[in-house]
């Protein structure tokens, strides 16, 4: 049998830039298909959020592609049959009666910061459908694509810095786009492994022979250019901005504050070892360096979750031997992230959220793994506004399905959107000027909220 790559999931997605992300070639930048086509954005929108009821001002969604398994991370059965329970024992947390993963030794000593939702539940076990529900809080159908949470939160902002709001690292789970919304809510996708030493952020410096004064030429050029369009033609100037896709290109590219936020060799050595030398852990770190510089939602994306082979080495051990296994790599950054965030004074002011599109069989196959499993499924939040130290909701003996308070992903999204400043009942509009509701079927989880 061959060995599936770590990194890919069983639906054959293997690092496809689902979201395409093209390069401003004709400016000589580099990073402007983010920022083209549609230009509705928020300073034009009529229904930019105030924030007024925002407890995060921004989010960090750490997402374990693929699917993690709950049996095996936050949701233990140590008393279930050895083909239910699996390899790993439970371990004791800062907060008594809340245990995870022995594999999570290092956030167990923060569960206080930490709230777990063990009775998540979604019918749909399709990676791409069940990624679409999480990621929007509705589920998929023909007749619509729906925007994602970093979507809708950036349409409806009205904040501006040189910073992009929306940002992925690594690429992105193809459901974290744009749906219905302009595509200048698509995040701009960090490509690569930060944790690597060739890393460079794609095209985001200038290139070669391309001077200050060349690209503030281009840009009078580009003014003029425009200025020419609206004389000659009314409706392209109604369809122009005051805020372009090359003006946004230029204030990022221009703007040293922005470039070295995305710069992790400002940061000491001490520090990229505690995140960890892996894209999670690297990822994590440049997600604070990011939300630090103004950015208000980054998703952080850690492939491989897609365990239906060879669990064990697969979460534990990993393909290079020693500890370098899904789960301690994932313990060392999520761990590190919070005490960096708490420390810095930024906990408080931004959420952190760790999920996947769905869990795993409760009964291991035949190749010593558990396949798809959205019957239950578990959900950890931090900060922003969420109260530690909590465990929501419960599983059955088996994991099965909720035992008590089940929580679907509208509610959740529905909770996010509360905790990011957004009405939930907000009425957005598709292009053909059909009214869509944020958020239409969930509820908040006030169980939650601080």
């Amino acid at each position: 049998m061959k060995r599936q790559r770590s990194h890919q999931r069983c639906d054959g997605i293997c690092r496809r830039d689902v979201l395409h992300v093209g390069s401003l070639s004709a400016f000589g930048l580099g990073v402007s298909d983010w920022f083209r086509a549609s230009q509705a954005i928020a300073e034009t929108n009529p229904l930019a959020v105030t924030n007024r009821n925002a407890q995060a001002d921004a989010c960090i969604l750490i997402w374990l592609d693929g699917g993690p398994s709950h049996l095996d991370l936050f949701d233990l059965k140590p008393d279930a049959p050895k083909e239910i329970r699996g390899p790993f024992n439970p371990i004791a947390t800062n907060v008594p009666g809340i245990e995870v993963c022995e594999q999570l030794p290092r956030t167990a000593k923060l569960m206080d910061k930490v709230a777990l939702v063990r009775s998540m539940t979604s019918p749909l076990g399709e990676h791409n459908f069940a990624s679409h529900y999480l990621l929007t809080g509705y589920k998929p159908t023909r007749a619509l694509t729906y925007p994602s949470i970093p979507a809708v939160q950036k349409h409806l902002s009205t904040w501006r810095s040189s910073i992009p709001t929306n940002i992925a690292i690594a690429k992105p789970n193809g459901m974290i786009g744009s749906g219905y919304l302009p595509e200048s809510t698509m995040p701009f996708i960090v490509q690569g492994d930060p944790s690597r030493p060739e890393f460079r952020v794609k095209d985001l410096d200038q290139r070669s022979g391309m001077t200050d004064n060349r690209l503030r030429r281009r840009q009078s050029f580009r003014n003029a250019v425009d200025e020419f369009s609206r004389q000659i033609d009314h409706h392209l100037s109604n369809s122009q901005t005051s805020d372009s896709a090359f003006d946004q290109a230029f204030r990022l590219v221009q703007s040293s504050e922005a470039r070295s936020a995305f710069d992790l060799e400002q940061e000491s050595q001490d520090t990229r070892n505690r995140y960890g030398r892996h894209l999670i852990g690297h990822g994590c770190l440049m997600a604070r360096r990011l939300v630090e510089a103004g950015a208000k939602f980054v998703t952080v994306t850690d492939r491989g979750w897609d365990t239906h082979e060879d669990i064990y080495l697969r979460l534990k051990e990993g393909f290079s031997g020693g500890t370098a296994g899904k789960i301690p790599k994932l313990d060392q950054a999520f761990s590190a992230l919070l005490s960096d965030l708490s420390d810095r004074g930024m906990l408080e002011s931004t959420l952190v959220i760790v999920m996947g599109e769905f869990g795993r069989t409760p009964k291991f196959n035949p190749r010593g793994g558990r396949d798809h499993w959205p019957g239950a499924f578990s959900v950890a939040m931090a900060g922003g506004g969420v109260i530690g130290g909590q465990t929501i909701g419960k599983s059955d003996s088996h994991g099965e399905r909720p035992a008590e308070r089940p929580v679907s992903p509208a509610d959740l999204v529905r909770t996010v959107y509360r905790l990011i400043g957004i009405d939930g009942d907000l009425e957005l509009h598709t292009p053909d000027g059909r009214p869509v509701q944020v958020n239409r079927d969930g509820t908040i989880i006030n169980e939650l909220i601080g």
